[in-house]
């Protein structure tokens, strides 16, 4: 990924933040019939106390790439935040020098690792009960769902249709394109004109890299 210095994005609190906000990851993997990719939410574990950092997932048994990869395959996963197209005319200093053009400002996180597969009853239902606490609580039902509101062999029987996966982290590369190459009064205006067009992802991104001490 190109990383200009200013967009690089180096803040292993910005980096967690944003695979945790947007757990949805496309999985891109190189297998026998070329260069494949699947989407699919992770849970992420970060690096602490020497032990590395992982994503765990599970795909469908009838998706092949669980049986197309080998365990230590190299893989890539991409996770993406957000994102929008900005007009020249949300900085101030065009209608000054008219000196601007348009572009397009996002946030992304490259996470490089290796795979391993787990056909592991166990390991699928920790990960699919995990997942399931972590999103129900988001949703912010009163009574949030949980896998013993089911019968058990219901749960069984979806548990058995799919296998685990794990990725070691061995990198990960981030980019926040925030229009940081910009004068301030430049950049504090296009937070406000995300704001009220309810960019509220992008926007609060913006926000924090204007303001890192209140980040």
């Amino acid at each position: 990924m190109y990383r200009p210095a200013h967009f690089d994005e180096t803040r292993a609190e910005e980096l967690e933040l944003l695979i945790e906000s947007c757990p949805l990851g496309a999985l891109v993997t190189v297998g026998p019939q070329g260069l494949d990719a699947n989407h699919l939410p992770f849970l992420h574990e970060p690096a602490r106390d020497g032990a590395p950092g992982r994503l765990l997932a599970h795909v469908a048994r009838a998706n092949p790439v669980w049986r197309e990869m080998s365990d230590g395959a190299p893989v890539l996963v991409i996770f993406r935040a957000g994102e929008s197209y900005v007009s020249p005319n949300w900085y101030p200093s065009k209608h000054a020098l008219h000196r601007q053009v348009p572009t397009w400002n996002y946030q992304v996180v490259h996470v490089h690792g290796t795979l391993r597969i787990h056909d592991d009853e166990r390991f699928v239902r920790g990960v699919v009960a995990r997942l399931t606490r972590i999103h129900e609580a988001r949703v912010g039902e009163q009574k949030p769902w949980r896998m013993s509101d089911s019968e058990p062999a219901y749960i069984d029987s979806m548990i058995a249709a799919v296998v685990g996966i794990e990725i070691a982290i061995q990198r990960i590369e981030g980019k926040s394109k925030l229009s940081q190459n910009k004068e301030t009064r430049d950049r504090e205006n296009m937070h406000a004109v995300l704001e009220a067009r309810g960019e509220t992802m992008l926007a609060q991104a913006v926000a924090r890299s204007l303001n890192p001490e209140q980040s």
